[in-house]
């Protein structure tokens, strides 16, 4: 009779690989359809698209502006970490000054601390010092990141692992430095700076062991632990009362990103990360870090005002043809050849653009081009409200069939992704 999604916004409800490649939200919406049975989707921070369909009365709308019980919204703080540097004259990074203060100050009143870096390992590249050489994943096309644990670099893309370099393979230097900072880092630089004090750390790295996750969680919860460490995890919908302050290290990343939806996402996930603080009758504050104190979309998360960042992203949607405007096809081609994939995709391409007078963008490499040895390139199918989607996809089918035809391409690995990101 009924369906329940909660938090509908998480990105972890879409499945891109491997096939079947759907939203459970939206395959949720659709099964109501089928049963007849009332869909409640429920979020703090709705998904474009959902509050889209809500403010054109496809959805009823319901409005929750309180937060439950006494519990008021905490107050966030902008840390601008270019201001600081000029005038402490250090070049911080890390956790800024202002933000250790109140760690501090917080742990000597017996409350707990939560602070956000959403990379893990200990340093996300290391380089040579003299000629910058950068160790890169074999099968992969990114850098591989530093684990001081075990002294070993490696790849979150494809699990290749090897140890640290004696020496440059370069220039024979010896010297590596690292840059950016993961978890494991804060982790290590907290529990020098609080050795009185428990640091531990919530990421993939320390919950892949049986209930390590649960292990964690209870620990924070029952106040065994008194500064959490972690990555995009802990803004999954957990319930502390004794967290008064959240601090988030490093904002800039999660905006910076060649993905349409990622001011969306972030304005998401740091209000969600910020609903972690004060949910009972403690007041709660939040530190968020960057070096671009000017974005609007600090302003936005400052003031929790979803309907300025929703007007924001509505105008930029609609300028350049993105959902919940147009829907979205992705098409995926890959193969261990550099050449072919090159071939196919723009055959692909051409054969398409013939038949379908939509937008077609690409092909182009992705941000990470090749994974698992195989060189991937992508098209991105733009249908408009005036298209039809059923013989846009009867279109695209026949230009499949035409491409599976060409013995040269048969061992290009093709794979399509509606709604894709």
């Amino acid at each position: 009779g009924i369906i329940i999604i909660d938090e509908e916004h998480d990105s972890s409800y879409k499945q891109d690989s491997p096939s079947p490649r759907y939203n459970a939200r939206d395959v949720a919406i659709m099964r109501a359809k089928f049963e007849k049975a009332n869909i409640l989707l429920s979020s703090a921070t709705p998904s474009l698209e959902s509050y889209y369909n809500a403010q054109k009365s496809k959805y009823e709308y319901l409005n929750l502006p309180f937060r439950f019980g006494k519990a008021s919204y905490p107050k966030v703080q902008i840390v601008d970490l270019i201001e600081e540097n000029e005038e402490s004259g250090k070049i911080s990074t890390v956790i800024s000054g202002l933000l250790l203060d109140k760690i501090e100050q917080k742990l000597k009143m017996g409350e707990q601390i939560l602070l956000i870096q959403n990379r893990r390992g200990y340093s996300p590249v290391i380089s040579c010092v003299y000629c910058s050489y950068t160790p890169n994943c074999k099968s992969c096309d990114v850098s591989l990141t530093y684990y001081k644990w075990n002294n070993s670099l490696k790849c979150h893309y494809c699990g290749y692992t090897e140890d640290i370099p004696n020496e440059c393979p370069s220039c024979k230097c010896k010297e590596f430095s690292d840059e950016g900072f993961g978890t494991e880092q804060i982790e290590e630089s907290l529990g020098q700076l609080f050795p009185d004090y428990v640091t531990k750390r919530l990421d993939y790295d320390t919950t892949r062991r049986k209930h390590a996750y649960q292990k964690i969680i209870s620990d924070f919860e029952q106040g065994r632990i008194d500064i959490l460490v972690g990555t995009q995890m802990v803004t999954k919908g957990l319930d502390f009362d004794n967290v008064s302050l959240v601090g988030i290290l490093n904002a800039d990343s999660m905006f910076n990103f060649p993905d349409f939806r990622s001011y969306e996402r972030t304005y998401q996930m740091l209000c969600q990360v910020s609903g972690r603080a004060g949910r009972y009758e403690k007041k709660g504050k939040v530190f968020l870090q960057t070096f671009q104190n000017e974005n609007e979309i600090f302003k936005f998360i400052k003031d929790y005002d979803y309907e300025s960042m929703y007007e924001n992203q509505k105008i930029e949607r609609k300028k350049f043809k993105y959902p919940p405007f147009v829907k979205l096809i992705k098409i995926t081609f890959k193969n261990r050849n550099f050449q072919l994939v090159n071939e196919s995709s723009q055959w692909f391409y051409n054969v398409l653009y013939q038949n379908y007078k939509g937008t077609i963008l690409g092909p182009v490499f992705p941000y990470i081009s090749k994974i698992r040895n195989l060189f991937q390139k992508q098209l991105l199918i733009k249908i408009d409200s005036n298209f039809n989607q059923i013989q846009t996809k009867k279109i695209i089918k026949k230009v499949e069939s035409s491409f599976r035809a060409i013995s040269r391409f048969r061992s290009t690995k093709l794979s399509f992704d509606v709604d894709p990101y």
